[in-house]
């Protein structure tokens, strides 16, 4: 959590005659690069969680965005204050310009937390491009056997590809429940992380926004007429202690939320329940789950290796995988 004032002064006054334009930067544009090969060269299972997530890249680059232009704004608002020749314009509009500022540090804050949410959605697509050879195998053998049963219905190889087909059906069946069961764990754990941000950022920003009207309620807005002189403003040492509260009521800030009740933790390595043994063999590398790696082929292991047929045809998962960034 940043603070009000941890590395930073009082004010957000520019210390420079001109306004310096070199940290500004515009929103990053949409244009087509190798991200989007990679997600024309997806796996049909994995296109729309792989769209999801590059959809949420954008809308992070904007809370980054936003971020900076908040933190901009703050500056220039004090800046102006002080050119008005005003006291009590110019001490009230850099005090709002310090808690500004803080706002745009929230918006760079929550937009870091979206992007862990982001990563957890990449573990779901990973695993689904994982599952999707065990899919196209079991769809390919199928197509086999229907072609030759209508060429040649007494063929042998019939016998060779429907023993094929019974494991490649055996470890799809592995590998869809592989599949549910990581999609369910990390759609809860991606959500709770991005509702816990939200909730995060809007209670910071309710509070900041209300140690802001304190500040508003310190400048005397009475009208004058012409030739009258306004007091001296007297409220300085209460506006540098709004400041003081922003700063402790942020530092002590704590969630207060719900808990998201999982079972995940029966979850064994294996992406299967913990007490599922033997039979259980992983189809789905573990580190598809954790990591950005999609599963090698090699690493793609048949539940049923004692059940290969003589002829030392290999079950599923020995197509070739999709690697993403």
């Amino acid at each position: 959590m940043t603070d009000l004032l941890r590395n930073r002064s009082l004010s957000v006054r520019s210390k420079k005659s001109s306004h310096d334009t070199s940290t500004e930067k515009s929103a990053p544009k949409h244009r087509f690069t190798m991200a989007s090969l990679r997600g024309i060269q997806q796996p049909e299972l994995s296109k729309k969680l792989f769209k999801i997530i590059k959809s949420e890249n954008h809308a992070i680059g904007a809370y980054e965005s936003a971020s900076r232009e908040r933190i901009s704004i703050a500056s220039q608002i004090s800046d102006w204050g002080e050119a008005t020749g005003d006291d009590s314009v110019s001490d009230i509009s850099d005090k709002v310009g310090v808690l500004l500022s803080e706002m745009g540090e929230q918006e760079d804050l929550f937009a870091q937390n979206l992007e862990d949410y982001r990563t957890v959605l990449k573990q779901i697509r990973n695993t689904e491009s994982s599952v999707q050879p065990s899919r196209d195998h079991k769809a390919k053998i199928t197509d086999e056997i229907q072609k030759l049963k209508y060429k040649e219905p007494q063929s042998t190889k019939l016998v060779q590809l429907e023993q094929e087909l019974v494991r490649a059906e055996a470890q799809n069946l592995v590998a869809e429940a592989q599949l549910t069961n990581i999609t369910r764990q990390k759609l809860k754990e991606a959500y709770d992380l991005h509702s816990a941000a939200v909730i995060e950022r809007g209670e910071k920003q309710i509070l900041l926004a209300r140690h802001m009207r304190r500040l508003l309620q310190l400048l005397d807005d009475t009208p004058v007429v012409p030739g009258d002189v306004r007091p001296a403003f007297e409220h300085s040492a209460q506006s540098r202690q709004v400041l003081n509260d922003a700063e402790e009521d942020l530092r002590e800030w704590t969630p207060s939320l719900d808990a998201v009740p999982s079972a995940a933790t029966e979850m064994g390595s294996n992406l299967m329940p913990s007490f599922v043994t033997g039979g259980g063999a992983s189809t789905v590398d573990p580190s598809v789950a954790g990591g950005e790696e999609v599963a090698s082929p090699q690493q793609l292991e048949s539940p049923l290796k004692a059940q290969r047929d003589v002829s030392g045809s290999t079950a599923v998962g020995q197509e070739t995988g999709y690697q993403q960034q």
